[in-house]
């Protein structure tokens, strides 16, 4: 029987059965751990798929020391990391846009939430892009303001100018939703 130190020296040199028996070694326990994490199979298998992606993509720079599972359920545990800051920034954004008083109550908003998601994104589409990228940046992918300046060549200044000026963008063409108004 092959070691996760063979079978992933095999998945380096190429051999794609190698990185199969890997996912076979190791998709139960992986699966089982994210279930219960996040509490729903399917979303778990999702979460498990990518990590195993993820495994391989970065394969050639795994350190061998005997903890290839350790690491497998890191990267896992990381993704839905992600996921949450993900969601919590969503919700962040959702409380840039609605009103301060308004806004459905709490059972009617889990009920919005799908229609809600689409609206603001096809909001986030149709700003002009010099104010969409700051503001997914910031806002959704949680990057410092100093990261999106060096990233998008501009100043500091600049990309908080942009981010202010795309939130009120949003808040306007998002406006009608939070009134009542289909569009």
């Amino acid at each position: 029987m092959s070691t996760d130190a063979d079978l992933i020296a095999g998945v380096r040199s190429g051999r794609v059965e190698a990185f199969g028996e890997i996912v076979d070694r190791h998709k139960d326990a992986l699966v089982g751990y994210l279930c219960r994490l996040l509490g729903n199979r399917d979303r778990a298998e999702d979460v498990a798929q990518e990590a195993f992606l993820r495994l391989y993509q970065r394969s050639q720079r795994y350190e061998e020391r005997g903890q290839l599972k350790a690491y497998l359920f890191r990267i896992a545990t990381n993704l839905v990391r992600s996921e949450e800051r993900r969601a919590f920034r969503w919700h962040r954004i959702r409380g840039f846009l609605a009103a301060a008083e308004g806004g459905p109550p709490p059972q009617e908003r889990r009920l919005l939430e799908s229609e809600l998601r689409q609206e603001l994104l096809d909001a986030i589409a149709e700003l002009p892009l010099r104010y969409r990228a700051p503001l997914v940046l910031r806002e959704i992918d949680g990057w410092q303001y100093r990261a999106i300046s060096q990233a998008l060549g501009c100043s500091e200044g600049t990309i908080k100018s942009r981010i202010h000026r795309g939130r009120n963008l949003l808040r306007k063409r998002l406006a009608p939703y939070w009134q009542g108004a289909t569009t």
